[in-house]
């Protein structure tokens, strides 16, 4: 088998993908940990730093076995699979891992991959959503309930009482197109891409604002263990976060690469386009190192700004018992994931 421990990709985006199914276990040296990295989404170049370190031996050369299980719209939610010890790193977003802490999950947040999340609302030209205020009164298309929560967040932040329509929706702009809705809520790093290969040019027939642009400023991609197995392997933890420092380095350097294993190898079965993943790859970049700044600290957690905003944005959308960040937050992985660079 090969040394490359890849999960096979869970429901997806096209027909005929199945649940989640784990390969076989090679036989483990005695001193190299063996982990399962949960993906909050499909195996699409999002996650080209897990692919990159793979490829590149980044993992192995910290004697790690790492395994990636993917995600999608149909699969378990990484906060379920770490809480089942399915899985022993999970991605989430802040409000359902504060949901997940306060349900008693003994969880703690080790990394932030995007220092600002690429989520927020598409708007068309003959009714643009550019601030708060315009979400007033709009119909929002929207995938689920951490679509919703986040515009509960922005209005709240805002001192906005005012209401919204709710419309379900699916992954794909085509009914923002239809007027089916007044705004669409999106990613920079995927619907965005969409509307511009329609051939539709941003700023002058669509809109996009982010939601940190909004007023709620967060982080997505947000990396949590159990507690008792960041005490029982912090050395692994910080291995294998810096081997995905080094992945987002040569990222940096050749956007194509994390695409061209996306497509060719680890999201094969999902039928992705190999420019649509290079443009997805250089958009999402300016999220992990913001401004394009290279020399970037990677995967900052900032304990003011999650104790400060971000927990008001919490309690915005009815979230009063708050933990006290320090024992949900543990910056030194990161901080000594830096000094392996």
């Amino acid at each position: 088998m090969d040394r490359r421990k890849f999960l096979a990709g869970t429901a997806g985006l096209t027909a005929g993908l199945t649940a989640t199914t784990m390969m076989p276990r090679l036989s483990l040296a005695a001193d190299t940990t063996a982990l399962t990295a949960q993906f909050g989404w499909i195996a699409n170049v999002e996650y080209g730093d897990h692919f990159i370190a793979l490829e590149n031996g980044f993992f192995a050369e910290d004697d790690l076995e790492v395994e990636i299980s993917a995600g999608g719209p149909n699969a378990p939610n990484p906060l379920t699979m770490v809480s089942a010890g399915t899985a022993q790193i999970g991605y989430a977003s802040w409000l359902p891992f504060l949901d997940a802490v306060s349900q008693g999950n003994d969880f703690v947040l080790i990394a932030a991959r995007f220092q600002q999340s690429p989520l927020g609302i598409i708007s068309m030209a003959k009714k643009p959503i550019l601030t708060a205020e315009d979400i007033v009164g709009s119909r929002i298309l929207l995938q689920g309930a951490s679509e919703e929560t986040a515009i509960q967040a922005t209005l709240g932040l805002n001192g906005i009482s005012g209401e919204f329509t709710a419309v379900p929706a699916g992954f794909s702009p085509e009914p923002l197109l239809a007027g089916d809705g007044d705004g669409y809520t999106a990613f920079a790093t995927n619907q965005v891409i969409t509307m511009e290969t329609m051939g539709l040019e941003r700023d002058k027939d669509f809109f996009f604002k982010t939601f940190d642009e909004l007023g709620f400023p967060g982080y997505a991609g947000i990396a949590f263990v159990e507690r008792k197995f960041l005490e029982a392997n912090r050395d692994a933890l910080v291995a294998y976060t810096a081997g995905l420092m080094k992945a987002w380095k040569v990222s940096y350097d050749d956007p194509a690469y994390a695409a061209r294993l996306a497509v060719e190898t680890y999201g094969r079965d999902y039928g992705l386009d190999l420019d649509q993943q290079t443009r997805q790859n250089t958009a999402q970049i300016d999220f992990v190192f913001p401004g394009m700044d290279a020399d970037y600290p990677l995967f900052t957690l900032d304990k003011a700004k999650m104790s400060g905003i971000m927990y008001d944005a919490a309690r915005a959308t009815g979230r009063t018992d708050l933990p006290d960040i320090d024992s949900i937050v543990d910056t030194s992985i990161v901080e000594d994931a830096r000094k392996m660079l």
